[in-house]
């Protein structure tokens, strides 16, 4: 067509070569550059003279090698590297100028013929191109996707309030054991008569959580005990002879851990109950700041944080919904199969035939959405920066504390965390991929109709078992 003459035309005038663009298909085509020893020669001379200049031989001063000795020392090595590099220089300019929209890289032709670097001063250069296919996808007013709105039920509220008093709560020393807390005391391995071992197991400060106990009959031995009371239990028995737990408990090797199957006899001086903080100005300011005076706020406070965690599950299902009414809508694609799995193969050099062929179908799902995602943020406009980069990050910091009920993380830390969590190139584009997925989200959220739809947690969670 006439705009590819005119585009080879000025990548001749570049590269002094002679590069042609045929369509195939629909989404395939070739590209051939024919390189003459004009295009590269120049380059190949300027690179000898740098050899020249370094180059050191047994009866010559540095830089004095006669040009002879280094064209046939070095002339086929730099020969070689100029015509690779304009091979790729206008491979690539041709494909970026000419704007062909391009799948994967290029490969190498089965019409290819060898190419002879010593012998040849010309070469031509066949290359195989997977194109796009051409559709177009649009999204306006008269489009309707679902959105659902997720419901903050009052027992997810207290829950997460009562996690948080359980993170703020601090140990207690107490009189009588009660489930779940932690008795301190000393263990002494008994003999067959119940007495203490000679030689035996003795340790003067053990730690036991009885409520972990496998074995309900030896739970049942703790309950109710007192300071000071000795309990007999088989610890064999209490854990299931699981030598990973026992080993840590009587401070023995694993594979010693079978010689010590009998009773021991545990002494206790210390009950220790973790206590829940109480729902007082302490626990409100350290937990919400100063601005959470009474329960009552601190449940909305916790309401919101939930909220705000739920309005991006809300989202990722309305992108999620959006993929899926755009696949619907621009209906079935063109691919080049066989060239996009021989690019795939070429990506995946560790991996067997068996692997493309049982991935390939899931790869052209993705590769569909991909081209349709690229058109929806071309058309609006979506953008990333620098600011963008940074708030998305310190955003994502903020959601990992608040998955382990910290709410209230200092600005300053969380943007030290964000800053070290940019320095990571694979977090980097995590962090661009999801910053493109949120403004699109947003975007989309204004273009298209929304279908509300209110859902409880528990079913909002079904809809991806």
């Amino acid at each position: 067509c006439a705009c590819l003459v005119g585009s080879e035309m000025c990548i001749r005038d570049r590269y002094k070569m002679n590069i042609q663009f045929n369509k195939v298909s629909n989404v395939s085509g070739e590209l051939t550059i024919n390189m003459e020893k004009a295009d590269y020669q120049p380059k190949v001379e300027k690179a000898l003279k740098n050899f020249a200049q370094q180059a050191q031989m047994p009866g010559f001063r540095k830089g004095k090698v006669p040009m002879s000795l280094i064209k046939k020392m070095y002339g086929v090595q730099a020969k070689a590297e100029e015509v690779n590099r304009l091979l790729q220089e206008s491979l690539f300019d041709y494909i970026k100028s000419n704007q062909i929209n391009m799948l994967g890289e290029p490969i190498g032709s089965t019409k290819q013929i060898p190419q002879d670097i010593e012998k040849q001063d010309d070469f031509t250069f066949i290359f195989d191109i997977a194109l796009a296919p051409e559709f177009t996808a649009e999204l306006s007013a008269n489009d309707t996707v679902d959105f659902y709105d997720i419901e903050v039920a009052d027992e997810m509220v207290t829950k997460q309030l009562d996690a948080l008093r359980q993170q703020a709560g601090h140990p207690e020393d107490v009189e009588e054991y009660a489930d779940r807390d932690v008795v301190r005391g000393q263990l002494v391995e008994l003999n067959e008569e119940g007495q203490a071992k000679e030689g035996g197991i003795n340790i003067e400060t053990a730690s036991l959580m009885p409520s972990f106990f496998k074995n309900d009959d030896q739970k049942k031995l703790f309950e109710g005990a007192k300071k000071n009371q000795v309990i007999t239990f088989s610890p064999n028995a209490a854990y299931e002879a699981n030598e990973a737990e026992l080993a840590a408990l009587l401070k023995i090797e694993k594979e010693e851990v079978k010689n010590h199957a009998g009773n021991f006899n545990f002494e206790i001086n210390e009950i220790s109950r973790f206590v829940p903080a109480e729902l007082n100005e302490e626990f409100f300011n350290n937990v919400f700041g100063e601005e959470v005076k009474t329960e009552e706020e601190a449940r909305e406070k916790v309401k919101q944080t939930i909220k705000d965690l739920q309005i991006n599950d809300s989202n990722y299902k309305f992108l999620l919904d959006v993929r899926a009414y755009m696949e619907q809508k621009v209906g079935a694609l063109e691919f080049p199969e066989d060239l996009l799995k021989t690019i795939m193969k070429a990506n995946n050099k560790d991996k067997d035939e068996k692997y493309v062929e049982d991935n390939f179908v899931k790869s052209l799902e993705e590769l569909k959405w991909h081209l349709i995602k690229e058109q929806l943020v071309k058309a609006n406009d979506i953008k990333v920066e620098d600011k963008d980069l940074k708030a998305t990050a310190i955003q994502a910091a903020r959601f990992q504390f608040a998955q382990y009920g910290m709410n209230n993380i200092p600005d300053e830390y969380l943007e030290n965390y964000a800053q070290e969590m940019l320095k990571n190139e694979n977090q980097v584009h995590a962090l661009v991929d999801r910053c493109i997925d949120q403004k699109l989200t947003e975007k989309l959220k204004e273009v298209v109709t929304l279908n509300h739809k209110s859902i409880s947690s528990e079913d909002f969670a079904k809809m991806f078992e």
